[in-house]
C-alpha cells in the first residue's frame, strides 16, 4: 500500500467523520501519518486492537465497519440460522466503545442479522457466557484490555464462547481483505434496527445467571459460608469494568469484608490514576497498596479494564506487599483446587489441566503429584476453549483448570475464557484457606516451591512500535532461527521447539519430531534440567516477548541462572 495515497483517498472524503478530519487536518508528523496509513489493520485470531485515530492502521469507525462487514458474510454464510440466532456485543470503558458496539450492530443489521447490545459496560467474560448462554452464532467485545488509554480493539467470539478459531477467523479475514472501500460498508439505522427487533439493547438477562454459575467456583462452601467475612480484602477493577460484578460476586458467597479502591471504582477511560491498567504490574496496584497499609488488609487483588485477567497482592511475614506473578497465582488456585477435590473424592480418574507453552511448568509437576493429566497448547485462550471443546465432544478428559502466565485463569467451563470475576473467588477462598490455618498466601506458595522444587520466571517485552518496529521484530525471529544458539548464559540448549515450523529439534542426536499444533511464530529452546526460553512476537501489541522458565533447586540458584540465561539472550537480540 502507497501510504501518501490513502491518506489522500481520506483527506478528500467530504463524509469522513467530523472528529477524524479534524485529526488529520491537524496531524504534522510524517512518521504518524505513515504507521496511519502503510497498511490495514490486521484482523488475527485474537481479532484486531491498536491506536484510536485516523487511517486504515488505527482504531476508528470505519476500520470497526470493515472488520464487522467481514463477520456479517461469515455469519451470512453459514445460512439464515446463523443470522437469526445473531451476534451478542459487549464493550468496556475505553473512548469510543459505546459507539463502536453499536457500529458493529448496524453493518450486522444491514445483513438482516441479530444483534444483542449490553446497555453498558460488561466485563469480557460475561460476553463468553452471553454467546453461550443466548445462543448465539457469535460474540464481539469492543475492549483493549490492559492496554494504555489511547487503545481500543475488537474480539470476535465463536458459538462456543470462545474466542473465534483459526478457521472461522481466517474465513473473516478472507471477507475483509475483499473490501476494496472502507468508506462503501453500508450501515442500516440504529433506531429502525431496535423498532423492528433486530438490536436487542440487554441489560441484567445476562447477568444473573452468570453470576449464579459464578457461585459454583468455591469448592470448600463450609469455609467460605463460616468465615468469608474474615477476610480482609481491597479490591481494585483499575478503572474498568470489573467493579459491579466482581462486588456481587464476592459478596454472595460470603467475602462481605472487602474495601473498594474508591479512586480506581468508578469506569474512566483515561485510567487517571495510573500508568497502565495491567494488574501484572507492581505500579497498578500503588493506590491499593495504600489502602492495603492503612486497612490491614490480608490480601488485594484487581482487575485490568475488561475484567479477564487477574492480579493479587499478598502480605507477606514482614508485612510488606509484595506482588503474585500470574504464574503463582495460578500455581495456587491449581494446587488448592486439586487438594480440595481429592480430598472430596471428587477429582475424576481423567481430570485434565491446560496451560500455554509460555507458562510455568511448577503447573506441571503439581498436577503430576495429584495424577492430573497436564496438557500444554499455544498462547491463547481460544485454544483452551478448544480442548475443552474436545474434551466434551470425546469423553477423553474432565476439565478441572486452564490459566496463563499472563494473568489469565478459568475455573469452571461455563466460561470459555479467562476470567477475572471467576479468579477473584477462586484466590480468595486460597487466602481464607490459608488464614484459617494461621498463615499467608505468601506462606503457602513457599511450601509450594519446598515441595515441588524453586521455578523462577520472567518476561521482558521490547516495544517495537509502527513500520520499522514490525519490521525489527521480523527480523530477531529470522536471525534467531537462522544462527540457533548451542548454549544460553553458559547452559547448553539440549531441545528446541519451533512452533511455526512444527518441529521439535534434539540437538544432541539431531532427532527431529514433529509438533501436532497449529503453527505460531514462537521458538522455545530447552536447557538440560528442563528450565527453557522462548521467543514470542506479541499477536495484540507491537512488542516481542521473552519468557523465560528456570529451575533450581534452592531460589537462589534458580535466580542466578535466570540472570545469566537472560543476559544471554538480551545480549544476542540488541545486537
Amino acid at each position: 500500500m502507497q501510504w501518501r495515497e490513502e491518506y489522500q483517498k481520506w483527506l478528500a472524503n467530504e463524509a469522513l467523520e467530523a472528529g477524524l478530519k479534524e485529526a488529520l487536518h491537524g496531524e504534522k508528523d510524517e512518521k504518524v501519518l505513515e504507521d496511519s496509513f502503510y497498511r490495514n489493520m490486521e484482523f488475527g485470531t485474537a481479532g484486531m486492537r491498536g491506536v484510536l485515530g485516523a487511517g486504515t492502521n488505527r482504531m476508528n469507525i470505519y476500520t470497526i465497519r470493515k472488520a464487522s462487514e467481514g463477520l456479517a458474510r461469515y455469519v451470512a454464510e453459514n445460512g439464515e440460522e446463523a443470522k437469526k440466532r445473531g451476534v451478542v456485543i459487549a464493550y468496556d470503558c475505553r473512548h469510543m466503545s459505546t459507539e463502536f458496539a453499536y457500529e458493529s450492530a448496524r453493518v450486522l443489521g444491514y445483513h438482516g442479522i441479530k444483534s444483542y447490545v449490553f446497555e453498558t459496560l460488561r466485563p469480557t467474560p460475561e460476553l463468553s457466557y452471553a454467546v453461550r448462554f443466548l445462543n448465539t452464532f457469535s460474540g464481539i467485545v469492543i475492549t483493549a484490555s490492559h492496554n494504555p488509554a489511547e487503545y481500543n480493539g475488537y474480539k470476535v467470539y465463536g458459538e462456543d464462547g470462545g474466542q473465534m478459531p483459526p478457521h472461522g477467523a481466517d474465513a473473516v479475514t478472507r471477507y475483509i481483505d475483499e473490501i476494496d472501500d472502507i468508506f462503501a460498508v453500508k450501515v442500516a439505522d440504529k433506531e429502525k434496527l431496535i423498532a423492528d427487533g433486530m438490536l436487542d439493547v440487554i441489560s441484567e438477562k445476562v447477568d444473573t445467571p452468570y453470576l449464579e454459575a459464578v457461585k459454583t467456583v468455591v469448592v470448600n462452601n463450609e469455609l467460605v459460608e463460616k468465615h468469608g467475612k474474615d477476610l480482609k480484602i481491597v479490591f481494585t477493577p483499575l478503572h474498568g469494568t470489573g467493579g459491579m460484578l466482581g462486588l456481587k460476586a464476592l459478596e454472595s458467597v460470603g467475602f462481605t469484608n472487602v474495601i473498594q479502591v474508591a479512586e480506581q471504582f468508578e469506569p474512566d477511560p483515561n485510567f487517571t490514576t495510573v500508568k497502565s491498567p495491567n494488574p501484572e504490574n507492581r505500579e497498578a496496584f500503588e493506590v491499593a497498596i495504600g489502602y492495603g497499609e492503612k486497612y490491614d488488609a490480608d490480601l488485594l487483588i484487581g482487575t485490568d479494564p475488561d475484567a479477564d485477567r487477574l492480579g493479587v497482592v499478598v502480605r507477606t511475614k514482614s508485612g510488606k506487599y509484595d506482588v503474585l506473578s500470574g504464574n503463582q497465582i495460578g500455581a495456587l488456585i491449581l494446587h488448592y483446587l486439586l487438594k480440595q477435590k481429592k480430598a472430596q473424592n471428587e477429582l475424576p480418574k481423567n481430570a485434565a489441566v491446560l496451560k500455554s507453552i509460555v507458562t510455568s511448568d511448577l503447573g506441571t509437576v503439581i498436577a503430576k503429584h495429584f495424577d492430573v493429566k497436564m496438557i500444554e497448547v499455544l498462547t491463547g485462550f481460544k485454544f483452551i476453549a478448544e480442548q475443552i471443546h474436545n474434551f466434551e465432544t470425546t469423553g477423553s478428559y474432565t476439565y478441572e483448570f486452564g490459566y496463563e502466565e499472563s494473568n489469565g485463569f478459568m475455573v469452571k467451563p461455563f466460561t470459555r475464557d479467562k476470567d477475572a470475576i471467576q479468579a477473584l473467588l477462586a484466590i480468595c477462598e486460597v487466602a481464607l484457606d490459608s488464614k484459617q490455618a494461621g498463615k499467608t498466601l505468601a506462606e503457602d506458595l513457599e511450601k509450594i516451591y519446598e515441595q515441588f522444587g524453586y521455578f523462577k520466571e520472567d518476561l521482558v517485552s521490547l516495544t517495537m512500535s509502527g513500520k520499522d518496529g514490525s519490521e525489527q521484530i521480523s527480523d530477531i525471529m529470522k536471525s534467531f532461527r537462522a544462527s540457533m544458539p548451542e548454549a544460553m548464559g553458559g547452559e547448553k540448549i539440549a531441545k528446541v521447539e519451533d512452533y511455526q515450523l512444527s518441529e521439535r529439534h534434539y540437538l544432541d542426536d539431531d532427532k527431529k519430531e514433529t509438533i501436532d499444533m497449529s503453527k505460531s511464530n514462537v521458538i522455545k529452546c530447552f536447557l538440560e534440567d528442563g528450565s527453557w526460553f522462548c521467543l514470542r512476537p506479541s499477536g495484540t501489541e507491537p512488542k516481542i516477548k521473552f519468557y523465560f522458565s528456570i529451575k533450581g533447586e534452592t531460589e537462589a540458584t534458580a535466580t542466578e541462572k535466570l540472570k545469566r540465561v537472560r543476559e544471554g539472550l538480551l545480549k544476542i537480540v540488541e545486537k
